[in-house]
């Protein structure tokens, strides 16, 4: 694991409001503040925080025992809220006096944390969160890859036949404007002299052979689009930024 790949996630899933982590590996994948207010209520209040995280942490979530802690630090909610919600806590729930005496919990789930201005938050039963956490972390989990791996799709053309329909796509492509995203073109995987003169024709557009993904379409049929042979698979193509 490196810093790029630390790098990946944080584009692939950070939006206006900081980071959204991935439930999997979220290091707290919930996290409970309590709401106090320097009043007798407030010894109530942790002591339901403590027994909601343990009740939580005996559940699963991805064959593991979910990782829920109570943000004991001083300071006020609305702060510590946000400070995790910035960290891509997966669930922010808050707990607060009212909470406590009707059995609830306040939670925010943040991969849909606004409706649209608002911050968008859902009251429910202790109980039931702490019956329902593990699915609820699944479903996190899963809406993040859909909606990562939607961005990524639309985000790839493939109507390319020759060179110079790949040139014309990129032509008017800069660092800052007309994000072109990813071209899937076949190829016939050269080797030697080969490849490096493809590098070089590339090179030339500031474009690079990304990756060959490992799922792979049929090539039978198709042509390389730098020689003209028979294609073997398809790679795909982008900016080097």
């Amino acid at each position: 694991m490196s810093t790029r790949l630390v790098g990946g996630v944080v584009m692939t899933h950070g939006d206006d409001d900081g980071l959204r982590l991935p439930p999997v590996i979220a290091p707290r994948q919930i996290v409970i503040v309590p709401i106090l207010r320097d009043r007798p209520e407030d010894t109530a209040v942790l002591q339901y925080c403590e027994e909601l995280a343990a009740e939580i942490s005996r559940s699963t979530a991805f064959a593991e025992p979910i990782r829920a802690i109570v943000d004991r630090r001083p300071g006020r909610a609305i702060d510590k809220r946000w400070t995790h919600i910035k960290r891509g806590v997966p669930v922010v729930c808050e707990v607060g006096a009212r909470e406590v005496a009707r059995a609830d919990v306040t939670l925010i789930r943040r991969d849909r944390i606004r409706n649209g201005g608002r911050i968008e938050s859902t009251t429910l039963k202790r109980t039931g969160l702490a019956q329902t956490a593990g699915a609820l972390l699944t479903d996190i989990q899963a809406a993040l890859h859909a909606e990562a791996r939607t961005r990524l799709l639309a985000n790839i053309s493939s109507q390319f036949e020759t060179f110079d329909e790949l040139e014309a796509w990129f032509r008017d492509s800069t660092d800052t404007e007309a994000f072109r995203g990813w071209a899937q073109v076949a190829w016939a995987k050269p080797e030697g002299a080969a490849l490096e003169a493809i590098e070089t024709k590339l090179k030339a557009l500031k474009l690079t052979i990304r990756n060959a993904p490992l799922q792979q379409a049929s090539a039978e049929g198709r042509r390389c689009l730098f020689s003209d042979a028979p294609a073997k698979e398809f790679v795909l193509v982008g900016r080097a930024y």
